[in-house]
This record gives structure tokens, sequence and C-alpha cells, in this order.
């Protein structure tokens, strides 16, 4: 990130803000041409630092009621098999975003489910039976308190 100066900031708030920005909303913003603005887009998509751009749906609105963080432990002597586990974990849709942790578990995985009787169901019949997996704690969100927020972006150095 050699080249991401206070336009790029500019740039990547908007966007976190409205992904559909337009690139002459874009431009005013950052107080750049539109060329200029559309180079340093595509520049920051090329590199990975812009990941993609999708809708936010809220779940319960697609009826997804519940959503749980899940905590998962490995067997120890499947460790050599991690890389097959977290494949599998890629294959569940219910699963919106997993993450390698430190500490008493090995992923926290957060899950969407319609009821609390799916999201046993899935626990049980699909996510204990991937091999590999030692133990499971789920913890139920009762509550959205804060959605996902843009990326604190800070100042360049």
């Amino acid at each position: 990130m050699e080249n991401f100066d206070k336009y790029d900031r500019i740039i990547l708030q908007t966007l976190q803000e409205n992904g559909r920005a337009s690139n002459v909303e874009l431009s005013d913003k950052a107080n750049l041409s539109a060329p200029q603005c559309y180079r340093r887009v595509k520049r920051l998509e090329t590199e990975g630092i812009i990941r993609g751009y999708a809708a936010q749906v809220a779940p319960a609105a697609i009826g997804l009621d519940v959503i749980a963080f899940v905590s998962i432990t490995i067997e120890r002597e499947q460790t050599k098999k991690v890389r097959e586990l977290e494949k599998a974990i890629r294959q569940f849709p219910e699963i919106l975003e997993c993450y390698t942790i430190s500490g008493d578990f090995d992923y926290l995985l957060k899950v969407a489910a319609a009821d609390l009787k799916s999201f046993s169901n899935f626990l049980t019949d699909r996510l204990m039976q991937v091999p590999g997996v030692a133990g499971v704690r789920s913890m139920v969100c009762l509550e959205e308190i804060k959605h996902a927020s843009p990326l604190p972006l800070g100042r360049s150095k």
C-alpha cells in the first residue's frame, strides 16, 4: 500500500458509505478529475484493497431470523487436514463468515438460519459431521446493536 494517500482514503470512505456512488460523485468528494478517480478505483480493485461490491440484505427480511456465533475446536490429530476442514466450511451457505482464532477454540463462525430448529439441525446433522470437528459451542444473537461499519481508514503515514 505504498501509493495509498488521502485521495484513496476519501474514495474508500465514500464507497464504504455508498457502494453505488458514481465516478462523478467520487471525483467531486475527492476533488479529482473523473479520469483520475476512475484510475484510482481500478487500482484499488486490482490491488485487492476493494474486494467487491454487494447489496447488504437484512437477514430477517428474507426469513433468516437466527444469527449465531459458533466456536469450533478441531481434533488435534486432524491438524494436518485442516485445509480439508476449511474447504468443507466454505461449502455451507449458512456460514456467513469464518475466522481462525486464538484461545480456547480454533474457528469462529457467523451462521444464519431460519429458526432455532433449523439452526440446531445444521449444527447436529451437518457441521458436527465434518471430519476433524471435535467440539462446537454456539451463542445465539438476541439483537443486533451495530451492523457492519465502514473500516476506520485513519490517516496516511
